[in-house]
């Protein structure tokens, strides 16, 4: 799962997760106040309506399958996803994609078969099961090309169970040197850093945001609005709600540098006359990476929730401001240093491409430095270690290692390595992995199919992803 932007994209924590939840394949981060800072790069990728009409036409994929969990723990378990276009001019993009829970249909058939014990299975077994309109979902998607730099997404979800309707509207806008979202969902779906996933009823967000850059200045204004009360998605309540969540508009701000540098770049030894495989992935290096920001927080809610809210930012940001009883101001640092190492040019049949990448992040500089101090407290004091001050301290650190098999052929595990109080040592553990294998598009200069099975969430999904490096 994660936000499949992998490591390169480390800095950017608030960008879209991938799941197979939902048909449009988004979830989004919860802004739980002590979690994850505004991300400074938004997400722009492919709806998964256009995703799965490249992979018919161009990959010979009539049916994209995906796991979206155990149906135990209240997933879909396995599905098969088909789109049908519409063909309305090229300005017009209309789709009705299709899914059928096969779980769900496999659970019908048995029942079918416990009812009618002497009846063999057959197709009229399958029919009579196809009928059950539980077991689908459609959903209706219209991208409309304004102009140029301006689109409009309108869709909508049908789920003949429990999850009902999903709609969303999305306009983007492209400026030379930003990026403009704005966004209506209802309900929509969020995720906790625990990995849970939350229904709100209605959201609405604008967010606009520098273009990102290798190097230099970036920043980032996103405003929130939610209202209705949350539920767990799925219908299984197994926890409580996330500290500062709900919340009705929360407001953020966030600034940043980043320098890039090289240790080593190798530019020769490409084979000539042969096109590599990734154009983005031809030349082996050591490189590393820094970055250091600052974020502005405001919440505006309801009474229960800024208690909880000031209750837990009291010990966590730098600063902190109530000027109302039903408001909120906050600010925080943030920073994050990552490496990477590439050997090979990817252009070879097999094993020229090694990349191993490493990111330590902190993304919240006001819980370091009390986490520090609580830990030089307990030294000088001669008390026991508290892990959770040691957890605090202790960065989270995401390792990802690709290698290519043959071809244009890769695999790759991303690994988040961290510390839990819950374990009472002071030993590293791996809390997520996510495992996917790679397809990379040649043809496309710098493009990919991915495979991708999350450990934590016990999802599978299939996507396609355009000039992610």
């Amino acid at each position: 799962m994660k936000k499949l932007r992998w490591v390169a994209d480390a800095g950017s924590w608030d960008v879209d997760v991938s799941t197979p939840a939902t048909l449009d394949g988004i979830a989004k981060p919860i802004p739980d106040g002590c979690g994850l800072p505004l991300g400074l790069s938004r997400g722009l990728t492919l709806s998964r309506p256009k995703q799965l009409d490249f992979f018919h036409r161009f990959m010979a994929l009539p049916l994209v399958p995906s796991y979206a969990g155990s149906p135990e723990s209240g997933g879909d378990g396995l599905t098969l996803q088909r789109v049908i276009t519409l063909p309305f001019g090229e300005n017009w993009f209309a789709t009705i994609l299709g899914q059928i829970n096969i779980q769900k249909l496999l659970s019908a058939v048995k029942e079918g078969q416990k009812q009618n014990p002497m009846e063999p299975i057959g197709p009229k077994t399958f029919w009579r099961s196809l009928s059950d309109k539980s077991l689908y979902a459609l959903n209706f998607c219209s991208e409309f090309l304004i102009t140029p730099s301006s689109s409009l997404l309108l869709s909508s979800e049908i789920h003949n169970d429990s999850k009902g309707r999903w709609s969303k509207a999305l306009f983007h806008y492209k400026f030379p040197l930003h990026n403009l979202l704005l966004e209506m969902t209802w309900p929509k779906l969020f995720i906790d850093k625990a990995g849970t996933y939350w229904e709100v009823p209605m959201s609405m967000a604008v967010d606009i945001a520098s273009v990102p850059s290798d190097s230099g200045l970036s920043y980032h204004l996103c405003v929130d609005h939610a209202s209705g009360l949350p539920k767990q998605h799925g219908g299984v309540e197994v926890c409580s709600m996330p500290p500062g969540f709900p919340f009705l508009s929360c407001i953020k701000a966030a600034c940043s540098f980043k320098r890039n540098v090289d240790i080593w770049r190798k530019k020769d030894g490409k084979l000539k006359m042969i096109q590599p495989y990734d154009v983005f992935l031809t030349e082996p290096h050591i490189e590393a990476s820094a970055r250091i920001g600052g974020i502005l927080k405001g919440y505006f809610g309801g009474s229960s929730t800024m208690a909880r809210l000031k209750e837990m930012l009291k010990s966590k940001d730098l600063g902190f401001l109530a000027k109302r009883r039903n408001s909120l101001l906050s600010v925080d640092a943030f920073a994050s240093l990552s490496c990477t190492l590439q050997y090979g040019n990817f252009q070879r049949l097999f094993l020229d491409l090694t990349r191993l990448s490493a990111c330590a992040e902190i993304s919240s500089g006001a819980s370091l430095v009390s986490g520090v101090a609580h830990l030089l407290d307990d030294f000088y004091k001669k008390k026991q270690i508290d892990m959770e001050a040691m957890c605090v301290v202790f960065p989270d650190i995401v390792f990802s290692f690709q290698q290519q098999i043959v071809g244009p052929f890769s695999f790759r595990v991303d690994s988040t390595v961290t510390l839990d109080p819950r374990y009472g040592s002071c030993v590293p553990r791996v809390s997520d992995s996510v495992y996917a294998l790679e397809y990379a598009l040649q043809v496309l200069g710098s493009a990919k199919a991915v495979a991708w099975y999350s450990t934590k969430q016990r999802e599978a999904m299939i996507e396609l992803r355009f000039f992610e490096h």
